[in-house]
């Protein structure tokens, strides 16, 4: 779809990112599959051929919704892995800025863990998961190797874990409350991931005596 057909507008009130903001919080209090193009319109106060003037589908609000949630988590690798850090650095950057996406996006990531993979539209998108989930344990076994991080935890039970605790935050958490994303990354940071680090050496050997 062109920029122009993008910020194209219906009815006064709702363009196209307004849309689907609803949409959103719409597919994640009944589930996509329930939600229709009539309850949308309802809670729109919009008849459907004006949703159909911004998306052409319900798949295609879908697909939207799914892809802001991934294009942020993938942006987080992609920008970790230009850094010359240590690659246990690098991902420290990675838990980080996921929180951040979940935080600042929070109804779509929502959105994205509760895709089962019942439409072509969320086949795609779980493929898409499943790769991010890959890079990150691949980063988890470079810090392994280089010896920033404990190596006797799988690094692929390493990664589940520490995305475990982070997706569990959007059962939980609410915008505007006493925890912001820098916080709670603080936090994930402290759990996930100071537990694994080897020690440095002045702590070697005061663990030794």
């Amino acid at each position: 779809m062109t920029e122009n057909q993008s910020m194209r507008r219906g009815r006064p009130g709702y363009d196209r990112q307004g849309i689907l903001d609803v949409a959103v919080t719409a597919f994640n209090e009944y589930g996509y599959d329930a939600t229709s193009m009539g309850v949308l319109a309802e809670r729109l106060g919009l008849s459907k051929s004006a949703i159909y003037h911004h998306f052409a589908s319900k798949d295609e609000i879908l697909e939207q919704a799914l892809d802001t949630a991934l294009s942020g988590l993938e942006s987080v690798v992609a920008d970790a892995a230009v850094t010359a850090d240590r690659a246990a650095d690098r991902l420290d950057r990675v838990l980080r800025g996921a929180v951040h996406v979940l935080v600042e996006q929070l109804p779509s990531v929502t959105l994205l863990l509760r895709v089962r993979g019942n439409t072509e539209v969320e086949r795609r998108a779980l493929a898409r998961r499943r790769d991010f989930d890959k890079r990150v344990t691949a980063l988890v076994a470079e810090a392994q190797r280089e010896g920033s991080l404990r190596s006797d935890i799988d690094a692929s039970v390493v990664s589940r874990l520490a995305f475990g605790m982070i997706n569990s935050i959007v059962e939980w958490y609410r915008p505007g409350g006493r925890e912001n994303a820098d916080g709670l990354a603080d936090d994930v940071i402290a759990i996930a991931l100071d537990g694994l680090r080897m020690p440095t050496s002045n702590r070697v050997e005061e663990l030794l005596g």
